[in-house]
């Protein structure tokens, strides 16, 4: 693990980061090596090792899945830096949620999406991640409609783009009779 870590902290372009990636493959001992470092690394250790699990969780999305409450989990931690947040979003858009975990989420996507203060990119993803679980659990379409257009007026265009986008995707709303 500690050569791992020496690898990461060297890490300078993406070129290094593909080499990580082609060296963890789908081995899950090298991944949860990865994910320590992640979870239990200092903050620039934390912040490049999220950047590969961004790329894995694309890839092998598999490897991702048995972390996925320590990832939640993780983006919780208050001062967290912003390519955490973005490079493990980048993973999660990928991953199966489990039912158990969607609230949680959700709630931190919500509270992404709803924040000026988080980058677009963020942001986006969080529009993302909503909308999947919207397929899942139609009531989240209504709000994140209703919260994705009360923000559009104060977007920038790479956020409006966004915006127009997921609004288009959205599953259609189907009242229940709980709704009623």
């Amino acid at each position: 693990m500690k050569e791992l870590e020496e690898d990461i902290r060297a890490l300078r372009s993406k070129v290094q980061v593909h080499k990580i990636i082609r060296w963890i493959g789908r081995d899950p001992v090298r991944f949860r090596e990865l994910m320590q470092l992640l979870l239990k690394g200092d903050v620039r250790i934390a912040q490049l090792s999220s950047w590969i699990v961004g790329h894995i969780g694309e890839t092998a999305p598999e490897l991702v899945r048995p972390y996925l409450k320590d990832l939640i989990r993780k983006m919780s931690e208050k001062g967290i830096h912003p390519a955490v947040r973005r490079n493990t979003l980048r993973a999660l858009q990928f991953a199966d949620i489990p039912r158990g975990l969607q609230g949680r989420l959700a709630t931190l996507c919500f509270d992404y999406l709803s924040s000026m203060d988080e980058p677009i990119a963020v942001r986006a993803l969080s529009m993302t991640i909503l909308t999947q679980l919207a397929k899942k659990e139609p009531d989240l379409r209504r709000e994140l409609e209703v919260i994705v257009r009360q923000l559009l007026p104060y977007g920038t265009a790479a956020f409006y783009s966004c915006a127009k986008k997921i609004l288009k995707n959205l599953p259609p709303y189907e009242m229940r009779e709980s709704s009623l």
